[in-house]
């Protein structure tokens, strides 16, 4: 049957076209012969490798043209990897296009299967290599054709303490459908058949979370105790997936050997336990300057002593708020992209042109946004869920400047083009500051900037502050999950102490807000995620005053980091610079920038 995500468009009064991605240039349908075909050619390649390389690696690493036959096993595993990604990356978006629809669901749940069944036959080849010798292996990547793969095989190597004996791990492998994989497709089809009663309308997720910040109090005290009621009917649904999960984490950690809770993902982020640890000092030691104080400064615009949660996002009384049309979000965008650079407007305008983009609300669809790189031997998509907000706008901003990143990485090929998360979220915290900053500059009536200078704090601070919170919540619940399982109203308490202190006395939780942690898919996708935001965005502060100060050639050095993709350590990508993120004082170059705007909007104010 034809893909329906693959439409042109879908008419909104309000917002103009919304463009709908074609995916037509993955797969041209779900039944088309060309994506079977793939699928069985993927099945059989992946059998004709192990059967051609499994147990040969030691043998060849010691041979003369050592360096060329392991370089031709690397390609060829590249290969396969690319086809993989292919088909599964297709699925994944059919599926994120309407997650509630069981064909689709069915179709990704059989595409997970078989590709997780024909990657089995790859394991060995990476657990093969961390069992060469060295000394060995260095000498032969010293030169010749295998030279090129050097940057994946050490971060290969980097896995080396942590991977079990082979059987082990293709066990650990083919469980993950009937593991983890379902626990995370039960969130997502539990989170997108959910619906809201917001004053006598039935709503899914994100037109609810979009009405919190409506001009009105009213509905968006409405959205909020909406919000409050789904998720508390469900929550011991929701506490049953995290406690799952949270174990199944744990049982991998013990297994391999992890000391932290979160030092796999520091370990996948190729990032350093104490330059994290240094983040979170500085963020947490920084919440009264940062949060506390503009919280109360909002709540003082509002003529109260503290902010009810649902206000926390609210637009500034008084200040119309503006809705965006598509079309003039896309020039907006465009326009900052191209003052940076015309090379980085140019790559994003071929989302647009090319339709790698699918913006509309629909009921099903995945709630918030994500860029997926996909494959190499392909491009990006980008999916949003555009409702002409200034939040939108910048949503977009960020999401095409993850989809330009992995366009411009794309070159290094499937095993390196994927970039490590702490720099994932560079490009596109930068394309945000270059969208707000644009249209900051052309923006003079006094009011309308205040309220662009406050909602640009916010958005730090939510991707900053907040997600610093909810890193350490993820650190409290996983720690707890160690002694045993956690009944919902615990999991409830471990976030609301983060939310206390991150976000102040400013700020008045009403009852509700403490299942609010139960609708975040971070948690659930991908654990300890969320400071990669953190990370990216104080980065993005100290690249971007690099650039203010027009330091000579930054836009070169700038497309070299974002070229690299995962090919080099951060260190080293962001030493051009003359930045260094394991310098304690590193990180408070970028909240040094949010303080400078909640000064600028406290001397506005006065």
């Amino acid at each position: 049957m034809p893909a329906p995500a693959a439409a042109s468009a879908s008419a909104d009064s309000d917002l103009g076209a919304l463009p709908e991605w074609n995916l037509a240039d993955l797969y041209p349908a779900m039944d088309s012969a060309v994506y079977a075909a793939d699928l069985v050619r993927a099945e059989s390649e992946c059998r004709a490798f192990a059967q051609a390389w499994r147990g040969k690696l030691a043998e060849i690493v010691a041979a003369p043209d050592a360096s060329a036959r392991l370089a031709e096993a690397v390609a060829a595993y590249e290969r396969l990897e690319d086809l993989l990604g292919r088909i599964i990356s297709y699925a994944g978006l059919i599926y994120a296009g309407e997650t509630t629809d069981p064909v689709r669901a069915k179709f990704y749940g059989d595409a997970q299967e078989r590709i997780t069944n024909a990657s089995s036959d790859l394991l060995f080849f990476t657990l093969e290599l961390n069992r060469m010798d060295d000394a060995a292996l260095d000498a032969v990547m010293s030169q010749g054709p295998l030279a090129r793969y050097r940057p994946w095989v050490e971060d290969v190597r980097r896995e080396k303490p942590h991977q079990l004996e082979d059987k082990l791990e293709q066990l650990f492998h083919e469980k993950s459908v009937t593991g983890r994989g379902a626990w995370n497709r039960l969130f997502d089809e539990t989170i997108a058949s959910l619906r809201f009663d917001v004053q006598g309308r039935e709503l899914t997720l994100e037109p609810t979370l979009n009405l919190m910040q409506d001009p009105t109090e009213d509905v968006r005290k409405a959205a909020a105790d909406a919000l409050a009621a789904s998720l508390g009917k469900n929550l011991r649904t929701f506490a049953l997936i995290t406690n799952t999960l949270a174990k199944d984490k744990e049982i991998s950690d013990r297994w391999r050997g992890f000391e932290d809770v979160a030092d796999s993902r520091h370990l996948s982020n190729r990032v350093e336990r104490e330059v994290v640890d240094a983040l979170v000092e500085a963020v947490r030691d920084a919440y009264p300057r940062l949060s506390h104080r503009y919280y109360k400064l909002k709540a003082k615009w509002f003529g109260r002593d503290a902010l009810d949660h649902w206000n926390r996002n609210a637009p500034l009384p008084n200040v119309p708020t503006r809705t965006y049309r598509w079309e003039e979000a896309r020039d907006l965008v465009l326009t900052a992209y191209g003052q940076f650079s015309p090379k980085l407007a140019d790559i994003a305008r071929r989302f647009f042109d090319e339709r790698w983009i699918d913006a509309p609300v629909r009921p099903g669809k995945a709630p918030g946004a994500f860029a997926h790189p996909t494959v190499p031997s392909a491009h990006p998509y980008v999916l949003l869920n555009y409702q002409g907000k200034p939040r939108d706008v910048m949503t977009l901003a960020h999401e095409l400047g993850h989809g330009v990143h992995q366009v411009l990485a794309a070159p290094n090929g499937a095993l390196m083009a994927p970039t490590p998360l702490t720099l994932a979220e560079t490009a596109s915290v930068f394309g945000e500051m270059l969208t707000f900053r644009s249209v900051l500059s052309s923006t003079t009536d006094p009011a309308q900037r205040r309220a662009m200078l406050a909602g640009k704090v916010e958005d730090m601070l939510n991707t900053v502050v907040r997600q610093i919170a909810f890193y350490s919540f993820e650190r409290k619940l996983h720690t707890q999950r160690r002694e045993g399982e956690l009944t919902a109203e615990q999991i409830s308490e471990l976030w609301m102490s983060v939310q206390a202190e991150s976000l102040g006395p400013a700020i008045r939780f009403g009852p509700g807000y403490e299942t609010y942690w139960a609708y975040i898919p971070h948690f659930v996708h991908s654990p300890f995620y969320v400071y990669a935001y953190a990370f990216g965005d104080c980065l993005v502060n100290s690249l971007y005053g690099v650039y203010q100060n027009a330091a000579e050639g930054f836009q070169d050095k700038y497309f070299a980091l974002l070229s690299a993709g995962g090919s080099k350590h951060y260190g080293e990508l962001l030493a051009p610079f003359g930045l260094d993120a394991r310098d304690p004082g590193f990180w408070q170059i970028g909240l040094s920038m949010i303080e400078g705007m909640i000064a600028e909007l406290e001397k506005l104010e006065g």
